[in-house]
């Protein structure tokens, strides 16, 4: 709901051309970083499903 109120208030009154090209980037930064981990996946180290020799610790 409270995104709805958001949106309409940027409706009403829209960011000023640096905002939105501040937002439009940090969304396309976004996009990549799905897109490359979608197309080449998380290395070992990032992953949260830890796989490494010394796990599971004993």
């Amino acid at each position: 709901m409270w995104l709805l109120v958001r949106l309409a208030r940027w409706a009403r009154h829209p960011p000023s051309p640096a905002r939105a090209r501040l937002i439009l980037g940090v969304f396309v930064i976004c996009l990549l970083l799905v897109v490359l981990e979608r197309l080449v996946g998380l290395p070992d180290w990032a992953s949260l499903d830890p796989r490494g020799a010394r796990w599971p610790l004993r």
